[in-house]
């Protein structure tokens, strides 16, 4: 049994999504020093830092990030906090979306120098698994997926010792990836000698060694991570991975929290009636699209199509403020007139994408889209009980510009991978509980699910 833990485990979280396996930590959109410092205060031993960095390009990446790194060295000094005693993970997406490769070598850069680095991109609660290096979706190589045609972030391998290739261009090599693999990790599980085996490999990692993690089961992502806590204070080790390690280097299950009705924390108006909740759709892969398709056949629901190609005609023009904001009252109305006839309205973008002459200028309509989003959200929100949002970008986008809010706190999942968060500063009579779900989690059934699941108290 390894006691050894962590002072703090920082995440950086490249969307709103990253915190699905654990439970009562404070998440952080904002992140000037000043409440970083008040958030490293907490007891919590975890702290979510929003970054929402797959949603800029990769400049702006290694500007936030390197900023935030330098607060954080701030504060680790002012309080006298060995760097050594804090594990540093930046969370990405567990079908290989995002800057995989940027975020952990600016980390390195910033708040190294790291011993390793290892990718563990399984996230067990939604399927994902990694065998003998390959990436698998429910079984099938996620290549051969829908999310490996993401036209920012698509890749053409699963083997993630040639992804970390293709995606370094070419500076981390195949061939120097070492690989900790089932059989290694089975071997711990079944012995003190194989522990020992296991600790003694990853005590002679240096120099920043690429490693790739597999994993099929809890008990893979728990050894493995008992593996690392016992290396404390002698080596430096960097994460980058889905939800599933975060718990295991945590050493914290959903199981185990407290909480177990979530629809308890709808809101109620004046005379004690339950507000009404909003459903929010912003990502476009086919996942989402089946879920919209799936909830908007329920009769109690009633859809509202943002129109991506209007919103694109109205900002080419000299009068962008104009058109937007007319297109917004008018949405805006129509919204109040579903909540008139006690149905649930549910916001969505048109799903066809449009097409873009670069990465960046996608990304950058795709944050003006979700700002439009959130100022939706924001002129109805004092009327809702509940929120539902699909997608990253637009669920930090209404938190952030929509809610205005710098903080949140996590209160858990409301079935598995899926997240409840609500303001960290406000009474919590008056806190808003927000639904964050992923964009490429759950199946057809599962918006209605959790539509039904916050309207059956």
């Amino acid at each position: 049994m390894i006691k050894k833990s962590f002072k703090k485990i920082i995440i950086f979280d490249d969307d709103p999504t990253g915190s699905q396996t654990v439970f009562n930590c404070t998440l952080l959109l904002k992140w000037n020093e000043d409440l970083l410092y008040k958030a490293f205060k907490e007891s919590s031993k975890m702290l979510f830092l929003l970054v929402n960095t797959r949603a800029l390009s990769p400049s702006l990446v290694e500007k936030r990030t390197k900023k935030i790194c330098r607060s954080l060295l701030n504060i680790l000094n002012k309080e006298k906090i060995s760097i050594e005693d804090i594990l540093f993970i930046s969370r990405g997406d567990s079908t290989l979306r995002g800057h995989g490769v940027l975020e952990p070598f600016i980390l390195n850069q910033a708040l190294g120098p790291f011993d390793a680095t290892f990718h563990v991109p399984a996230f067990l609660e939604g399927g994902r698994t990694t065998v003998d290096g390959m990436h698998y979706l429910d079984g099938l190589p996620v290549h051969k997926t829908i999310f490996a045609k993401d036209k920012i972030f698509g890749y053409e391998t699963s083997f993630l010792p040639a992804w970390l290739e293709a995606k370094s261009n070419g500076k981390i090599k195949e061939s120097n990836v070492e690989l900790i693999s089932i059989e290694r990790l089975e071997s711990a599980i079944n012995s003190k000698d194989g522990m020992n085996q296991l600790i003694n490999y990853l005590s002679n990692f240096n120099y920043n060694q690429q490693s790739v993690v597999d994993a099929k089961t809890p008990a893979h992502i728990k050894i493995f991570s008992d593996a690392v806590r016992s290396l404390i204070h002698r080596k430096r080790f960097l994460f980058r991975s889905a939800a599933s390690l975060i718990n295991g280097l945590a050493n914290v299950t959903s199981s185990s929290n407290p909480i177990k009705d979530f629809s308890s924390f709808r809101l109620k108006n004046d005379k004690g009636y339950h507000k009404p909740g909003l459903i929010v759709v912003g990502s476009h892969v086919q996942l989402a699209n089946d879920q919209l398709q799936n909830l908007l056949l329920d009769k109690s629901c009633s859809g509202i199509e943002i129109s991506v190609p209007k919103i694109a005609r109205a900002l080419e023009g000299s009068f962008a403020e104009y058109l937007i904001s007319d297109l917004e009252k008018n949405w805006l109305s129509q919204l109040y007139q579903i909540i008139d006839t006690n149905k649930t309205p549910v916001i969505y973008t048109s799903r066809k994408e449009l097409n873009f002459q670069s990465s960046s200028l996608r990304l950058s309509f795709g944050l003006k889209l979700a700002e439009i989003i959130a100022r939706l959200v924001s002129g109805i929100s004092q009327e809702l009980g509940y929120l539902i949002s699909k997608g990253g970008i637009t669920t930090n986008a209404i938190m952030l510009t929509g809610m205005q809010l710098e903080s949140l706190h996590l209160l858990g999942q409301i079935i598995p991978g899926v997240s409840v968060v609500r303001s960290s500063k406000m009474n919590s009579n008056d806190a808003l509980p927000v639904l964050t779900l992923p964009g490429n989690l759950g199946d057809k059934k599962t918006l209605l699910n959790l539509k039904n699941i916050m309207e059956s108290s």
